[in-house]
């Protein structure tokens, strides 16, 4: 009598039990194997650290509990994922593969297709399922957005009450979260995890969202309020379609209450809503063309900073001291916690790329490496966006004074993360190089902001000007860009021109 076939059930980022449709239909169909495969050579590359590994160690160890209570336990294994199925293979004989589908860097996307190549070869059957709102084989967005909200919209599928195990299969040590396979120290950690996750869910929903959107930008308070789910989403441990149903929820909750304070909450929630939306429309770029993690979208810019690279700007920026007081304090503030607001992250790039003229492929990998919830998609998307180089988005440079004056106008972000100017006044906490007696231990500005801004602004006009510039950009526009219509506003008469291009 033939043995059952084997459902290996290859879990990626997508550390969970529930709304997992992979674990779902596998489970349904005879024995599994839950595989969880720690791939070495993933994280040696530029953009992993162990910052995301500490992350993924928590989820792992919830998903082993959650499958043990199950009957089931999730195998660990460290090395080559195909060597590690091929392994399984010829031990079960007859084996299908399923798993969520992954838009991730370019390397990941190379091993899935050794990953395909090995099915292909073996007769083995890999089922891929879709990962929230992205859509794989889509053209172009036309349509896109409506795809997409069908999809979270459908029921959250519930997590299997029994698992059945296949038998025998080694149980490895799971590495520790200092192991050195993983990188260099890192500072803090968000806890990882589902039970996390929804700690962190239930309680922006309920109180934390109330001053979301007024303390978006702000640097420092923004961690209270923001959701922090982004993390959580990246590697998986709630669906994008758990937290925009239970959101839809709360906000349905909000609506029979008459006080003032729970109709700001609903609205604080929608606007939360538009943002989880966006996340599945930045990831969609990268899924339709995974190029963007190395080319400008628009070839235009392609030469444009790559040769004008220089190592002390780059040095200076990374490690926060440029002698701008806003740029320092957000980066080794991302340095400390692995995470910062988002307007935040827009000034780092922007600074970057105008300010220092630095090529957005050589600064994407460090602060990857920073961020908790490094998302690929969205990441490349936004450096590109920030760099000026899709050529489709409005040019968005961030004046870093006047960031600082109006996001933390008493300097107190500053002062907790650059030390050195804690003994500087309000007057002169925004510009110190201006102070009688700038602090002796704090750097000078490396650049001066006029003079790079115009120096960008002219690089950027001249490439606009190149032959073909209108239809190259249609042509992003057509396959990657947003097909969401902006209202119709009444123009607005504007007193001060120099500020148009440094406010977001």
């Amino acid at each position: 009598m033939n043995s059952p076939t084997v459902n290996i059930i290859w879990f990626k980022r997508d550390l969970r039990v529930h709304d997992h449709a992979p674990l779902a239909y596998a489970s349904a169909r005879g024995p599994v194997v839950p595989l969880y495969v720690i791939e070495p050579e993933y994280w040696q590359l530029p953009d992993a650290s162990r910052r995301h590994w500490q992350f993924i160690h928590d989820c792992i160890v919830d998903v082993q509990a959650e499958l043990a209570s199950r009957g089931a336990a999730l195998i660990c294994r460290t090395g080559r994922v195909v060597e590690v199925l091929e392994d399984l293979r010829q031990k079960f004989g007859s084996v299908a593969l399923w798993s969520h589908e992954e838009t991730g860097n370019d390397w990941t996307f190379s091993r899935d297709r050794q990953v395909l190549a090995w099915c292909k070869a073996q007769g083995i059957a890999w089922h891929q399922t879709p990962s929230n709102g992205v859509i794989r084989g889509l053209k172009n967005r036309d349509g896109w957005s409506a795809l997409r909200d069908k999809r979270i919209a459908e029921p959250v599928i519930p997590d299997p009450k029994y698992i059945m195990p296949a038998a025998d299969v080694r149980l490895d040590t799971l590495p520790s979260k200092d192991h050195p396979m993983f990188g260099a120290a890192v500072g803090s950690v968000q806890s990882g995890g589902r039970l996390e996750g929804l700690r962190v869910r239930d309680s922006f929903l309920k109180e934390r969202a109330t001053k979301y959107m007024m303390t978006i930008s702000k640097p420092g308070v923004s961690a209270r309020h923001c959701s922090r789910l982004s993390a959580h989403i990246a590697y998986g441990t709630l669906s994008v379609r758990e937290i925009e149903q239970a959101t839809k929820a709360r906000m349905a909750e909000l609506v029979a209450a008459p006080d003032l304070a729970s109709k700001q909450l609903r609205k604080n929630l929608s606007a939360f809503l538009s943002r989880l939306a966006w996340r599945c429309h930045f990831v969609q770029k990268l899924e339709q063309q995974p190029n963007i993690e190395f080319r400008c979208m628009h070839s235009a810019f392609e030469g444009m900073r790559e040769p004008h690279f220089r190592q002390d700007f780059f040095d200076a920026w990374a490690t926060g001291h440029t002698g701008y007081p806003l740029i320092d304090a957000a980066m080794r503030s991302l340095h400390a916690n692995g995470w910062i607001t988002f307007r935040m992250r827009a000034m780092l790039v922007s600074f970057a790329s105008y300010h220092l003229w630095l090529d957005w492929r050589r600064t994407a990998p460090h602060l990857a490496q920073l961020f908790t919830d490094y998302e690929p998609g969205i990441h490349f998307s936004q450096f590109q966006m920030q760099s000026g180089v899709t050529g489709i988005n409005t040019l968005r440079i961030y004046n870093p004074i006047k960031q600082s004056m109006d996001h933390d106008p008493e300097g107190k972000f500053i002062r907790r993360y650059v030390p050195e100017l804690r003994d500087v006044s309000d007057q002169w906490i925004h510009e110190p190089w201006r102070f009688p007696e700038p602090p002796p231990l704090y750097p000078k500005p490396v650049v001066d902001h006029d003079m790079a801004i115009k120096a960008a602004r002219d690089q950027i006009a001249a490439c606009r000007k190149t032959p073909d510039f209108r239809d190259n950009a249609q042509h992003v526009r057509q396959k990657l860009g947003s097909r969401a219509k902006s209202p119709q506003r009444k123009p607005k008469v504007m007193k001060d021109k120099s500020q148009l291009s440094f406010d977001l």
